[in-house]
């Protein structure tokens, strides 16, 4: 049986990992807000209107910030729908999911939801540069940021929140590249109007963070060429350019979806290049990092064959959309992506899982009934409970499987991030979906004398789910047998699973 091994040293680390790693996301779409965050007449409903059972949920998940409101949904917003008395929102066509918005979930309910979540939970509030611009977003800002003595910060204090919401992260559109979007545009247009709209919100803070639209996948036609035009025109008013990824086995190809992260990786490379590359040209010392705010697996196939069947004269409210159910495979792969992310936690400082509840999320809910966890809701929060320090460099010797789309590819894909206390956790995925994978780490450096806890997410049966009938189906189980003797750490990785190694 082959092993595969690399070796820890705290001398080569990649970055610390920035909070904002572990960020969601919550877009009006499908049951995501509706009888997902948000259901007033729910037996665990607040005053607000907000599930405490979905809370607690949310707080164990360990999710920091949270993108909002969009996704395609914020090319069509109308801030000022979401403010003020909830009775007296106007209802709106959305059509970016063929719904109908009601807009009783708005933007005080959702920086109420924020707080509740606790102090660590940041908002990202997304501004719509599809159908409308520059005015529009400084009066968001305005309204959400001055503390009081305006037209719009008195708005704010006479509807009933007399703090100004602290909006530091924001989104400058949303995959403004793809033809799918209300207002979709040219690079160069949204180059320019992105600029526009920088130049202006720092005028009214020169503290705010900005995230520029980047391209909506690898695999759109003006990848690369899209960042490189949209950089040329903002980047010395942007911090952060964004990054969206999905995966799912392609024509049933499970073996390539469980090597999904190598695109990811791929994927933060090659906007890395594309950003230093603009930046030498401008003759910049600056650095854009990269904000990855939708990443999941997501069976998009199945959700685009059913958007055809929709009736086009049915605007339903909060449909039950993009719910997919997810296995221990997904699970594996999900475990994967999170890998990638914080191998580059030097150059990607904002990630935001896709979505929170309901909709490609980790927590899943039933009108009026319970709330319960997904496999990949695991993953997410063990990574966001023990991924905090800075990242290890970890470069693996590992045996390889072919797959279609990648080729030859390593069975472990692995990190570790120490500590400020100086313990080590070990996150790592055994691609097999048939054999165990006996793993070797060197300790080169590092005050470490025993394992503390090896957990891991796997099943006989790959396909197993957690659903409303049986909620706990799937849950990591603890693996005896890894030990740490002589500065090397010895485990045995189960097949198609996602492993977590605390070491004290």
């Amino acid at each position: 049986m082959h092993k595969a091994r690399f070796t820890l040293d705290p001398a080569f680390t990649v970055g610390e990992v920035n909070p904002r790693l572990f960020g969601s996301f919550v877009e009006h779409l499908g049951r995501c807000v509706y009888t997902g965050v948000f259901e007033p007449d729910h037996p665990t409903a607040d005053d607000k209107g907000l599930r405490r059972d979905v809370l607690d949920l949310v707080r164990e998940l360990g999710v920091t910030t949270i993108r909002y409101p969009g996704g395609n949904f914020v090319s069509g917003y109308k801030w000022e729908d979401s403010v003020g008395p909830a009775e007296d929102r106007p209802r709106r066509l959305d059509l970016a999911w063929h719904s109908t918005e009601s807009n009783r979930f708005g933007l005080s309910e959702y920086i109420d939801f924020l707080r509740k979540i606790g102090p660590r939970a940041e908002p990202m509030m997304a501004v719509n540069l599809g159908t409308r611009g520059v005015a529009e977003a400084l009066e968001l800002q305005e309204y959400a940021n001055h503390t009081a003595g305006t037209a719009l910060s008195d708005l704010r204090v006479s509807h009933g929140d007399k703090d100004p919401f602290g909006i530091r992260l924001w989104c400058l559109g949303n995959e403004m590249d793809g033809p799918w979007q209300t207002g979709h545009k040219t690079a160069e247009e949204y180059g320019r109007l992105a600029a526009e709209t920088a130049r202006a919100m720092r005028q009214m803070d020169p503290g705010v963070e900005l995230v520029a639209c980047g391209s909506s996948s690898q695999s759109m036609p003006t990848f690369a060429e899209w960042e490189a035009t949209v950089l040329q025109e903002t980047y010395d008013l942007v911090d952060h350019i964004s990054l969206h990824a999905y995966y799912w086995p392609e024509n049933g190809d499970v073996d390539s979806f469980l090597a999904s992260a190598v695109d990811m990786e791929s994927f933060i490379d090659n906007v890395v290049a594309t950003a230093d590359h603009v930046g030498a040209r401008l003759k910049s010392k600056k650095k854009i990092n990269l904000s990855f705010d939708e990443w999941n697996v997501w069976y998009l196939p199945e959700w685009e064959a059913r958007a055809k069947t929709f009736e086009q004269d049915d605007w339903p409210e909060a449909p039950r959309l993009l719910e997919d159910n997810y296995s221990v495979t997904d699970a594996v792969v999900f475990g994967s992506l999170l890998i990638a992310l914080l191998r580059h936690a030097d150059r990607v400082t904002v990630a935001c899982l896709a979505q929170l509840v309901n909709v490609i999320a980790p927590i899943m809910t039933e009108p009026g009934g319970p709330a319960w966890r997904q496999t990949t809701f695991f993953p997410f929060a063990q990574a966001a409970r023990y991924g905090r320090g800075r990242v290890l460099d970890v470069r693996v010797d590992s045996p390889t499987y072919a797959t279609k789309k990648y080729g030859e590819t390593d069975l472990l894909h692995a990190t570790a991030v120490r500590a400020d206390d100086g313990t080590v956790t070990v996150f790592a995925v055994n691609r097999s979906r048939t054999d165990a994978l006996p793993l070797d780490v060197a300790l080169n450096g590092l005050d470490l004398t025993r394992v503390v806890e090896h957990s891991a997410l796997a099943d006989t049966d790959p396909d197993a789910r957690n659903t409303l009938d049986d909620p706990e189906r799937v849950t990591p189980h603890p693996v005896d047998g890894t030990a740490l003797r002589d500065g090397t750490l010895s485990a045995v990785l189960e097949p198609l699973s996602w492993n977590v190694i605390r070491l004290g």
